[in-house]
């Protein structure tokens, strides 16, 4: 029997190892490259590109040989009548074989129809006809300057994408830094809790002796419980980082990860003073040339609109065969088929549209200049925006220097005035100071490590800096 419970305690506890195993352990550049791609941003943009590609290949096949064929059937509930002259069948020598023939047509007339004419009905009651068609478009000035769009197109989306993977770079990046500093604030809300929690405990045993006031214990419990309210809501917090993270990657929100950076080794390797001296190079930022393409688009489709105007040329070859029946017997092998060809060519010339061409051109000269404006501005921006990052980027630099200075300055004012505190030297109100500023310090330390992998980050996205 105990070999038994010694066998099940053991698959137990290796069924309980498997099962808390997590799905994924991540560094921050394992993170960044999953997002590459699987995010849900990056897998839109690559399908935006393949998109562009197919319109790229849809522009060029429509001046490309074109082959249709179509097969029509029709069959006559009743055939239609056509009226002849009774005049023409006075020639019976042209017109009527026979003079029984001719009789038999005055004795067959109706007798609605309108005299001096003869109902005849043409051709068969069934017929099916079959036909295959050649179109070559020989010139058309749109479909040159439709090519070119379409081709420019490709390269925004293409540009597109690569901005998309730019920016879920710096999106990871903050997420992953949520998710440490979530980590990190819980295990520093953990030590002090403990130290105020033995604090507590001691003020309490003083204040039962007689050395202190009820006012000093009340003053810890209330520092006490609003430590662990923050604990608390920190802890709740953390798993909703975890599922920002996931959903910033593109897994599922419930994958188990286990993260192998910490918060203090990523700020230390994410302070780079060399990115703050380095030149801004705009001719190659992937902003400027998105909206260079677009301008270069617009431009394509005023030439477009001025390309209506010019004629459009296409050739085009036929072939058909038709039968003839008065019932369905067309798949027989005796069906008699009719062979007809044709051969032609189509010219369009445009001639006047009551100035509506000429309004669309006026549109899209007005959309050129436009984007002209934004290509300008494009380039300020640009500017103003990578002098904005390294600023914010070396003052985070500054703040986490400072920050981690004032905690170790907190730290031990703290510790001094607790040590006054229980000799009865300060008051409580002292120590309270004392307490709030170490834990003020203390988060904003947290968050200057933050800050600082974010705004590198940001830095690399404003300068363009490619993803390694």
């Amino acid at each position: 029997m105990k070999k038994y419970l010694i066998i099940i305690t053991t698959l137990s506890i290796g069924f309980s190892s498997y099962a808390q195993k997590p799905d994924m352990v991540l560094s921050l550049d394992e993170a960044i490259q999953i997002a590459l791609k699987n995010s849900y941003n990056t897998k839109a943009s690559k399908n935006n590109v393949l998109s562009a590609k197919e319109t790229v290949w849809e522009t060029t096949a429509t001046g490309l040989p074109q082959i249709s064929a179509s097969i029509n059937y029709q069959n006559f509930i009743k055939q239609p009548v056509s009226l002849l002259p009774a005049a023409a069948f006075d020639n019976t020598a042209s017109v009527v074989e026979t003079v029984e023939d001719y009789f038999d047509i005055q004795s067959n007339r109706d007798p609605a129809s309108p005299d001096g004419f003869i109902p005849v009905v043409f051709g068969t009651q069934q017929n099916l006809n079959a036909s295959v068609t050649l179109t070559q478009l020989l010139f058309d000035g749109s479909y040159l300057v439709g090519l070119q769009a379409s081709r420019a197109y490709l390269k925004i989306s293409e540009q597109a994408n690569k901005k998309t993977e730019l920016l879920t770079r710096e999106a990871v990046v903050n997420a992953y830094g949520s998710v440490l500093v979530t980590e990190k604030s819980i295990a520093i809300l953990e030590g002090n809790i403990t130290v105020l929690e033995k604090n507590l405990e001691d003020a309490k045993k003083i204040y039962e002796n007689g050395f202190n006031e009820q006012e000093d214990v009340e003053q810890l419990e209330i520092t006490f419980g609003t430590l662990k309210n923050q604990l608390h809501n920190m802890q709740r917090m953390k798993g909703i980082a975890y599922q920002m993270l996931n959903l910033s990657i593109g897994v599922s929100i419930n994958t188990s990860v286990i993260l192998t950076d910490s918060l203090d080794s990523l700020a230390e390797t994410n302070i780079n003073l060399g990115l703050i001296s380095e030149p801004f190079n705009m001719s190659n930022h992937i902003d400027l040339k998105i909206a260079e393409n677009d301008r270069e688009s617009k431009r394509l489709m005023m030439q477009l609109e001025k390309s209506k105007a010019l004629p459009s040329l296409s050739a085009f070859v036929n072939y058909g065969k038709q039968a003839f029946s008065d019932t369905f017997t067309f798949f027989r092998g005796n069906q008699q088929w009719f062979d007809s060809s044709l051969m032609g060519v189509s010219l369009n010339v445009p001639i006047f549209s009551s100035l509506g061409r000429r309004a669309r051109t006026a549109q899209a000269r007005i959309a050129l200049e436009t984007s002209d404006i934004r290509l300008e501005e494009t380039k300020q921006r640009l500017s103003l925006l990578a002098e904005k990052a390294k600023n914010e980027y070396q003052l985070s630099i500054e703040n986490y220097t400072t920050a981690k200075r004032n905690v170790e300055l907190s730290e031990r004012i703290e510790k001094k005035q607790r040590i006054k505190f229980f000799e009865g030297i300060s008051s409580s109100f002292d120590l309270l100071q004392a307490q709030n500023q170490l834990y003020t310090q203390q988060q904003n330390y947290v968050q200057s490590m933050l800050e600082v992998i974010a705004k590198k980050a940001a830095l690399e996205t404003a300068l363009n800096i490619p993803i390694k």
